[in-house]
């Protein structure tokens, strides 16, 4: 009886919410593998499209979404196909762990934008974060030239953007289904990838076979199975343990970066790793003392 006790609702979702950061984390090596075979585009499309189905089949096939939602769920899936394009994009680019760390600063940017949009109180905390984020971007990112990989800057650029995710789906209705949406804003990434590609790369669906692995990984474990990990990790943690845990995943990224691909950190951009997740941990760590 004292072992079950030691397992708390909360301590159980905090687990499994350990646990969708580790597999996030390793969505990173799936997507360099995909990028390496096909381009960014149809390997988007195609993990975004098998990851709807997926998350249908869990559903068993039943839509609860009102059509009132749909348009918010058409801009939430095109906000998502611009993060993930540049996502994708930065992999490619730059090393793994590079772009893991650089990802989670939409943690940061959030009540950031939050201020500049809607004039959300940011307290000193967040501000302080943001300036300790921004002085780890550059210990991780700048070269000995003082020069900032091109990668990097796309994965800036992609943190921005999965902060205006987060910021959108936070505007959602308490009454719209949660998972029915995701799987509307899937849909719609996918479609976007997929005329995307047709439009700007050279026939690609053909790829597909060569990253059907990288494909299939990404689109059970990272986009399914993740995100439904995490809607029941969160009905029982705290927002703010969930957002400090989930922020995990970029150490989780660049640990799998180092197993996989042997990508390793030198003194000061490991300086710059713990900066970037002190400011994460920080910027959380504020919002606790304000609910």
């Amino acid at each position: 009886m004292r072992n079950r006790a030691i397992l708390t609702p909360r301590l159980k979702a905090d687990l499994t919410l350990l646990l969708v950061a580790a597999v996030w984390g390793s969505g990173f090596v799936a997507q360099r593998l995909g990028a390496e075979s096909m381009p960014a585009f149809y390997f988007n499309a195609a993990r975004f499209l098998l990851g709807a189905l997926l998350l249908l089949a869990l559903a068993r096939f039943r839509w609860r979404l009102d059509r009132r939602y749909l348009p918010l769920a058409g801009l939430a899936g095109a906000v998502l196909f611009a993060a993930a394009g540049l996502q994708q994009s930065a992999i490619a680019a730059s090393p793994v762990g590079n772009v893991a760390f650089i990802t989670g600063l939409y943690v940061v940017i959030v009540p950031l934008l939050l201020f500049g949009l809607w004039r959300q109180r940011t307290s000193r905390a967040a501000w302080t974060a943001a300036l300790l984020a921004v002085a780890g971007v550059a210990l991780l990112s700048l070269t000995d030239s003082f020069q900032v990989r091109s990668g990097d800057g796309l994965a800036f650029l992609g943190a921005i953007l999965w902060a205006g995710h987060v910021v959108l789906i936070d505007r959602l209705p308490d009454r719209a289904d949660s998972y029915t949406f995701a799987i509307a804003q899937f849909l719609a990434c996918a479609g976007l990838n997929l005329l995307a590609g047709l439009v700007l790369d050279a026939p690609g669906i053909a790829q597909i076979a060569l990253a059907w692995p990288a494909v299939l990984y990404s689109a059970a474990f990272p986009t399914a199975i993740g995100f439904t990990l995490q809607i029941f990790g969160q009905r029982q943690a705290p927002p703010v343990d969930a957002a400090i845990v989930l922020s995990l995943e970029t150490v989780f990224g660049a640990l799998f970066g180092y197993l996989f691909f042997a990508e390793g950190f030198s003194p000061r951009q490991l300086l710059g790793c713990g900066l970037i997740l002190g400011a994460m941990i920080l910027s959380q760590m504020n919002v606790k003392r304000e609910t």
